[in-house]
């Protein structure tokens, strides 16, 4: 059973609102601490109340866990805390019931060196096949143009194996050998483990680490031809055997080179892609209380083809990077945002998007509402549509990774009360006086008209009435204060106004509405906002942090 079809269906992902979650933290339905399919499926009428139309389900394979999953053992299992493949398809048949899609991870530029592939090729002879599926060197000296990505725990690229007597490359952790994409017979691996998930019935694959897949002397082994290549072919089995179904591209770039993973001007590799820039840059303007950082950054962002779409998302379940940034600018959002060095990772933050907000409903409404409305399709991350907060004292990024709290009781409502206190759960929950699982949480959110997850919901639907917010064009609206941002999105006869004001004051603008913008009606109209129209001028008055919506007609129809 499929989501039903409509007249756009082929690009579902275009109108579709995400929602990002970890099986192993998202509810435990059987009493052992660990979050599984059983207790997701009890769960997915709450996703559907809420409005997404999208699921992406971080890595469920079986893992060592040495970095949550991203570093698989088997490509086509599933780990046995969180269920079993028919769970999996029970769950397919539950989500697609209730007119939700699927993404599921899928970690294709590295295995864990448990993987059965790394196994063999260790042992296997050098030149073999079976060594060739991972990249092998005498020396460290091999593509030296690359960057150590953690350089907090990692100071090479390359990691001595004594059972293979030479060293093997990898990207990511030491224990994450990179699989060698060279070789064709991994290329066509690679492409049957997508074929069993897409059989299985998921709508779509977010290629994880997407960039890194080859490696060429004397460039910075990303974004290498060859990996478009790859893509290419990835790009047409899924247009000749699944077209329905996506792939989301992973790519830290910034928009040019990201753009790419799109198939440059023709729309053949990936379907989607995150917009890494977009996200540090609305952080950014927030702090400044400014619009030059989003607008600067949207103007920068080439038009990509008419079937693609970005993903765009305010926090995730890594660090908030900062490598797009200029050094000052990164700085500045350092100290700004965590000024505490346990606050920082890799060159980002690790902190949830309440705690980043201080907790301000308004600020967290504002950056939310804004996700909602710009260029792209919205990822939430589970919890934030709470204000869940985060663990410091937990190690590298587990401290944003803690179970979703849906109640005051003991154990939260993640696992049963009668295991609370007896089973330990997979990451502590969350219990202070601010963020804690008996302050925060669902249930006490839920029938409360002014609850972070009330409005969340309002804006929600309010995004999916509008066909303009995933397809349309936008444009700028010229506007008497920096401190303001106002745009036009509009796709055939839907066109709505976006006003936010991005200070921490009251502010009174005047605005230039785009030509052709008629009557502004008030039905979508956010609390906070007034405005008055005298031809193509507006005046709004916002209160702090207030971000208001106004559908509009189109004017000679």
């Amino acid at each position: 059973m499929r989501p039903a079809s409509h007249a756009d269906a082929a690009t579902w992902y275009k109108d579709a609102v995400i929602y990002q979650l970890h099986v192993k933290t998202f509810c435990d339905g059987n009493g052992d601490g660990i979050g599984d399919f059983p207790g997701l499926i009890s769960r997915l009428d709450y996703l559907q109340q809420l409005g997404v139309t999208c699921l992406w389900l971080l890595p469920f394979f079986p893992s060592p866990l040495l970095d949550d999953g991203y570093d698989v053992a088997d490509y086509v299992q599933v780990h046995p805390a969180y269920g079993t493949l028919e769970d999996v398809r029970c769950f397919l048949v539950e989500a697609h019931r209730r007119g939700l899609r699927v993404i599921s991870e899928l970690v294709i530029n590295h295995t864990s060196d448990q993987h059965p592939w790394f196994q063999r090729a260790r042992q296997a002879a050098p030149g073999s096949a079976e060594r060739d599926f991972y990249v092998w060197s005498d020396t460290t000296d091999r593509y030296r143009g690359a960057r150590i990505i953690f350089r907090d725990t990692e100071s090479s690229n390359w990691s001595w194996d004594a059972v293979a007597g030479a060293y093997y490359w990898h990207r990511f952790f030491h224990h994450q050998p990179d699989l060698n994409f060279d070789h064709p017979e991994v290329r066509e691996a690679v492409l049957q483990v997508m074929r069993f998930w897409l059989d299985l019935g998921v709508d779509g694959l977010r290629l994880d680490a997407i960039a890194h897949l080859v490696e060429r002397e004397g460039t910075t082994c990303d974004n290498l031809p060859e990996t478009h290549a790859f893509l290419r072919s990835a790009r047409a089995v899924l247009n000749a055997e699944y077209p329905d179904r996506v792939l989301l591209a992973e790519v830290n770039q910034p928009p040019d080179e990201t753009r790419a993973y799109f198939g440059g001007g023709v729309g053949d590799e990936c379907h989607m892609a995150f917009h890494f820039p977009l996200m540090p840059r609305l952080f950014q303007a927030l702090a400044h209380g400014e619009a030059a950082p989003l607008v600067e950054i949207l103007r920068a962002t080439a038009e990509i083809p008419e079937t693609a779409q970005w993903a765009i998302f305010l926090r995730n379940h890594d660090e908030l990077t900062l490598s797009a940034l200029l050094p000052a600018d990164r700085d500045m959002l350092l100290q700004a945002y965590a000024p505490l060095p346990r606050m920082r990772l890799n060159n980002g933050i690790r902190r949830r998007l309440a705690p980043l907000l201080g907790d301000n409903q308004p600020r967290i409404l504002l950056a939310t509402t804004l996700t909602l409305s710009l260029p792209g399709s919205p990822v939430i991350y589970y919890g934030d549509e709470i204000g869940m907060g985060d663990n410091m004292a937990l190690a590298d990024r587990d401290g944003v990774r803690t179970p979703m709290q849906w109640s005051a009781a003991p154990g939260g409502g993640f696992m049963p009360a009668a295991c609370a206190g007896v089973v330990r759960p997979v990451l502590p929950l969350l219990d202070d006086a601010v963020y804690g699982y008996r302050r925060i949480n669902v249930a006490s959110q839920d029938g409360d008209a002014h609850s972070l997850l009330t409005a969340v919901r309002t804006r929600i639907r309010l995004r999916r009435r509008h066909p303009a917010f995933g397809r349309g064009r936008l444009q700028f609206c010229a506007v008497s204060s920096p401190r303001v941002l106002a745009f036009v999105r509009q796709y055939g006869s839907d066109c709505v106004l976006v006003v936010a004001n991005l200070s921490r004051g009251d502010e009174t603008v005047r605005l230039q509405l785009p030509a052709g913008i008629g009557e502004l009606a008030t039905s979508d109209r956010l609390a906070g906002v007034e405005l008055q129209r005298s031809g193509s001028d507006a005046a709004v008055s916002l209160a702090s942090s207030a971000i208001g919506w106004w559908t509009a007609a189109q004017q000679n129809g």
